[in-house]
């Protein structure tokens, strides 16, 4: 970034949403644990953040499909560790029938350069549901996580996350941009 206009365009501040609102001061104190900052939480008036229910802009709104792909991946020359993959895809199929679960792959496919499975989460709930759960019980496997907002190519690369090991995306196969 050369400048500081071309930064606060590419990167809006968080702050944005509040602009032209009367909003108070947050609070200064701290909890009973003397680090963690108190923010009013306990307020029984306050009402929680809407995104609980749905996933901010510009990722895929719950009524215009799924909202995150985790790409769970495998090494393929390792017997133990494919054979964990499938226990877990079938896992995650039993525990999870409300995501959409995609075959088990014993070859690349598309812009991921070893084998895997995907699931998709539609909600909010479901996105760190599966989070938490892969977390735990991804093993020896690695998890591409990305939101679908319409343009590929920064899905799998600027806006994705990983837990575990990180794996190159061939993006030759992702477009950028809405699409």
């Amino acid at each position: 970034m050369s400048t500081s206009s071309e930064f606060w365009t590419r990167y809006p501040s968080p702050l944005k949403v509040y602009e032209g609102h009367n909003i108070p001061p947050l609070p200064t104190g701290t909890n009973a644990d003397q680090k963690s900052l108190y923010n009013g939480i306990l307020d029984p008036h306050r009402q929680l953040s809407n995104a609980y229910q749905q996933h901010p802009e510009p990722i895929r709104p719950i009524d215009k499909g799924n909202s995150f792909d985790f790409h769970i991946y495998y090494l393929p020359n390792n017997a133990n560790e494919k054979k964990y993959a499938q226990e877990l895809h079938e896992r995650i199929r039993r525990e999870f029938p409300e995501m959409r679960i995609y075959k088990f792959w014993d070859r690349p496919v598309g812009p991921h350069p070893i084998p895997m499975f995907e699931a998709n989460t539609f909600t909010p709930i479901e996105t760190g549901t599966l989070f938490g759960f892969l977390t735990i019980w991804r093993g020896p496997l690695f998890v591409l996580i990305h939101p679908n907002t319409g343009d590929a190519l920064k899905d799998h690369t600027e806006l994705c996350s990983w837990i575990g090991r990180p794996v190159p995306v061939d993006t030759s196969f992702l477009t950028s941009g809405p699409h």
